[in-house]
């Protein structure tokens, strides 16, 4: 993969920008919002942004703070997903889960599960003991909303959660990877700080830990003020500090043995001078990449800062970054802050979105289904619990599994879902006709309505359907057309005389159908005569003792017909890897 290498020399500069207007801090397993004084970070319990999961407390010899006291652990679905509607379409944001074990299930077992963004892969969490583990990415949301999801890959390790927050970014910031690629945090260091700096003094919240290294100097900026308004906008407070060597031939250099494989990296470096330099003293220093200079030669600026990116390059977990001095530099080489991420494969535009607007529309007619948040399909293998997706791009919806369901009512309309092979619907309480919208389903194989409470015919577009094997036993309100009841109460759908209360294979060869008509017709004439037999009796006799006017009888009242079914399908509204850090982590730090 090309490589590429950019010195951001702006210092002063004025960018129209949109950022994402989110702040959101979901203290998970919580159910109390409270303000967090260290932090100035108002917290929110979860229960509004997910539909599933079980609160759990950790023991109080295992605290580490009051956020990460509690956790929510998902023992059921393959799947489990938070969703934050309070997003812009493409803002840009920086998404952070916090995972606490502190053996909350006395089981001493800290899981590994997977952890996923807007149908992408984004982790494969390895939680710890006695340790804060997060996990950090910055990507433009491509959606109205966003989703977190956590999945099951281990047997009886069940997926938790300590803390999820969202932040707005501009959108300039971290801008030289393409918007279709997500940034995963390895470090993210302000060298020389003895703190981790974060909101407030950084107003986007990112986590700076400190950073020091062997035969390191400290230096403090006595400038009363940076301007860090351009670039990814770090916070004056990571640049009031920063490191150097104790002798001007000596260079600093940082590894990338934290990566366990060959990755593509993005990667920044903040340079600022500390101090107002005498006109004989020279601050001068180049990048290498091992061997090579990458950079021309830097010199950080008074009160401003210099960022150097690193992008779209491949490093090894043996490759090294240094700072060099040049040969002119009187002073040796210095560095304020440094993050480095790796870059994602390209972003999903997820499920097809003609099938999740009509899943959407199903699962707001069914609540049983609506605890079903993220992608149906993404990322694979995680779908959904009763869906089957097809291996295309963008994925589509094969196959809905909804048998034991406790459904009840009548089925909205998903002819759209024009991609469905499968349908179980057996064994609920679904009423009503069955809709004829099945026999437009150009794919459907099998259609299992066994068991339920439909009433009616079968529409002649299923019975007549080849290729599909249907099953509509136990169904006891279902009649066959040729059936008197069936002919009064469905008259829009002739010559449907297929049995309707088992299971049928359209693949074997038709029956030639006969034509009852003449039947039909003889009967009901003969019904017609005798009736006005009847009535001209009792019209006689009438006349003859009472010498009164006749009053003729409307045949259809006495005919004992039923009343016309009225069809109650009812339309529902179209709608729409590694570990990376750990909290406070050292070995963050460069060595010389």
């Amino acid at each position: 993969m090309a490589s590429s290498y950019f010195l951001l020399l702006v210092l002063v500069l004025s960018v129209f920008s949109v950022s994402a207007d989110v702040f959101v801090s979901l203290d998970c397993g919580s159910s109390e919002a409270y303000t967090d004084h260290e932090t100035s970070i108002d917290w929110l319990g979860d229960v509004d942004y997910v539909a599933n999961g079980e609160s759990h407390v950790v023991p109080s010899n295992n605290s580490i703070s009051h956020v990460m006291d509690t956790l929510r652990v998902f023992t059921s679905r393959t799947k489990n997903c938070f969703l934050i509607d309070e997003i812009e379409k493409g803002g840009k944001v920086l998404i952070r889960a916090s995972f606490h074990y502190g053996n909350y299930d006395g089981k001493s077992n800290p899981p590994s599960f997977a952890l996923q963004f807007d149908g992408n892969h984004w982790a494969s969490v390895s939680t710890m003991s006695d340790q804060l583990v997060y996990y950090e990415t910055i990507y433009v949301v491509k959606g109205d909303y966003l989703t977190v999801c956590l999945a099951q890959t281990e047997e009886n390790q069940f997926p938790f959660i300590s803390a999820l927050e969202v932040r707005g970014l501009d959108s300039t910031m971290y801008s030289h990877v393409d918007d279709n690629h997500a940034l995963f945090l390895r470090r993210r260091v302000a060298f020389g700080s003895n703190k981790t700096i974060r909101n407030t003094d950084d107003p986007y919240d990112r986590i700076w830990a400190p950073g020091s290294g062997s035969s390191i100097e400290t230096l403090t900026s006595d400038a009363t003020t940076i301007d860090t308004s351009h670039g990814d906008q770090p916070p004056q407070q990571v640049l009031q500090n920063a490191i150097s060597t104790n002798n001007s031939l000596s260079i600093i250099s940082w590894n990338m043995n934290f990566l366990p494989i060959d990755n593509v990296i993005y990667m920044n470096m903040y340079f600022s001078e500390v101090t107002q330099l005498d006109d004989n003293q020279t601050r001068s220093f180049r990048i290498f990449q091992d061997t090579e200079s990458i950079s021309e030669p830097i010199l950080p600026p008074y009160e401003d800062f210099i960022q150097m990116y690193v992008s779209n390059v491949t490093v090894s977990p043996s490759t090294v970054f240094s700072v060099v001095r040049t040969t002119n530099s009187t002073l040796p080489p210095l560095i304020n802050a440094l993050e480095i991420f790796t870059t994602s494969n390209a972003l999903t535009d997820g499920t097809n979105t003609q099938d999740v607007e009509t899943l959407i529309s199903l699962q707001k007619e069914f609540e049983v289904l609506q605890g079903w948040i993220g992608d149906p399909c993404l990322p694979s293998p995680f779908t959904y619990d009763w869906i089957n997706c097809s291996s295309s791009d963008p994925p589509r919806i094969t196959a809905l599994y909804l048998s034991k369901f406790n459904l009840s009512g009548s089925l909205p309309d998903f002819s759209s879902m024009d991609a469905l092979e499968t349908i179980d619907l057996s064994n609920n309480n679904l009423d009503g006709p069955i809709p004829d919208f099945f026999g437009t389903l150009p794919n459907l194989k099998e259609l299992n309505l066994a068991n339920n409470k439909f009433s009616g015919p079968v529409p002649a577009s299923l019975s007549n359907k080849n290729g599909l094997t249907l099953d509509t036993s136990g169904n006891s309100d279902l009649c066959s057309s040729s059936e008197e009841s069936c002919q009064n109460n469905d008259s829009s759908s002739p010559g449907n005389d297929q049995p309707t209360t088992g299971s049928t294979n359209n693949n074997n060869k038709k029956k030639k159908k006969k034509n009852n008509l003449p039947i039909i017709l003889g009967t009901t004439i003969s019904a017609f005569l005798l009736v006005w037999a009847i009535v001209g009796i009792f019209a006689i006799l009438h006349y003859k003792n009472k010498r009164a006017a006749t009053s003729l009888i409307n045949p259809g009242q006495a005919s004992g017909g039923s009343t016309p079914f009225v069809d109650r399908v009812q339309m529902s509204e179209k709608i729409e890897k590694n570990p990376e850090v750990t909290a406070h982590d050292n070995e963050n730090s460069t060595n010389v």
